[in-house]
């Protein structure tokens, strides 16, 4: 339309900063009204979303606020951005000034892209109509397509959750067994401040430590929890445990939230919990783009 001469550039960018404010200051808003609560809905719906939280927060907690001005250009990441910023103290004015900036810039550069390339859209425009098609069904077809893929990676994930969990009343049992087993704490370390409490003897894992696997340190069943619904988290931490040949490792149905609602011990956690030698596991790519695990449990 811009670069036809129907409307000014200036004016297509004050209309997509200002409805992307909006947007996002409804989202700001719900997630410092639900908290958590809204966060965990999201991930419902996306299993990829517990990561991007998990790497927002760590941003976060690193640079604050400015990583509005640049979450809208990675995927996944401008969604959560401004429900996880509102579960924060950040102030409203703070929050309202990058995200203004990083809406600035996204929808300066899509107009930009769209003006240098107007040429090459109007020619895919003509293609299309003289294959009797419209733009708006080269979209939903896109959109069939990305929702059968969504739809695959779901099933296949509750595959793996049917065969690599187990629920908090198998939990229970496991630990007045007399062979309990290794209990992992996968929450950020911002959820575990801000949620003082574990599973009782539970060990805090550290996804960002680079500190090497001591095997001889497992020799008891592990369990992983975090607080997705979907324990994207904690599955992605047994797939790793399981490359390195440690098969034993299982994920906690529901995590910390179902193992609270069937009403078992929980106890506070001790003053050296976020000190303790990560219990940790990170995720590093190699050479042939695999991912290996590095971590080490402190007793």
């Amino acid at each position: 339309m811009a670069a036809g001469g129907e409307t000014s550039y200036a004016g297509l960018l004050a209309a997509a900063v200002i409805a992307t404010l909006l947007a996002d200051s409804l989202w700001f808003a719900a997630g410092r009204v639900r908290g958590r609560r809204l966060l965990n809905g999201l991930v419902r719906f996306s299993l990829s979303l517990d990561t991007t939280i998990r790497i927002a927060r760590n941003v976060f907690e690193r640079h604050g606020a400015p990583i509005l001005s640049v979450a809208k250009f990675v995927p996944g990441l401008g969604l959560i951005s401004a429900p996880l910023l509102g579960t924060t103290a950040v102030a409203v004015h703070v929050f309202l000034l990058w995200d203004a900036l990083g809406a600035a810039l996204w929808a300066g550069t899509w107009l930009l892209g769209g003006a240098a390339l107007n040429a090459e859209i109007m020619r895919f425009a003509a293609f299309v109509r003289a294959n009797g098609m419209t733009i708006f069904d080269v979209l939903a077809i896109a959109c069939v397509l990305f929702v059968a893929w969504r739809w695959l990676r779901r099933l296949q994930f509750r595959h793996w959750l049917a065969t690599h969990r187990i629920s908090p009343e198998q939990l229970d049992e496991m630990m007045k067994s007399s062979a309990p087993p290794i209990v992992l704490d996968a929450r950020p370390q911002a959820v575990r401040e801000k949620e003082a409490y574990r599973i009782p003897g539970a060990r805090p894992l550290n996804l960002d430590s680079s500190e090497a696997l001591a095997p001889e340190l497992i020799g008891s069943p592990i369990v992983v929890y975090c607080v997705c619904p979907n324990e994207a988290t904690a599955k992605r931490i047994v797939e790793q445990l399981r490359n390195k040949h440690i098969y034993h490792a299982r994920a906690l149905k529901g995590g910390l939230d179902a193992w609270e609602r069937h009403g078992y011990p929980v106890e506070p956690l001790s003053s050296d919990f976020h000190a303790a030698h990560a219990h940790a596991v990170a995720l590093e790519a190699d050479e042939d783009a695999e991912y290996t695990v590095r971590a080490r449990l402190s007793k």
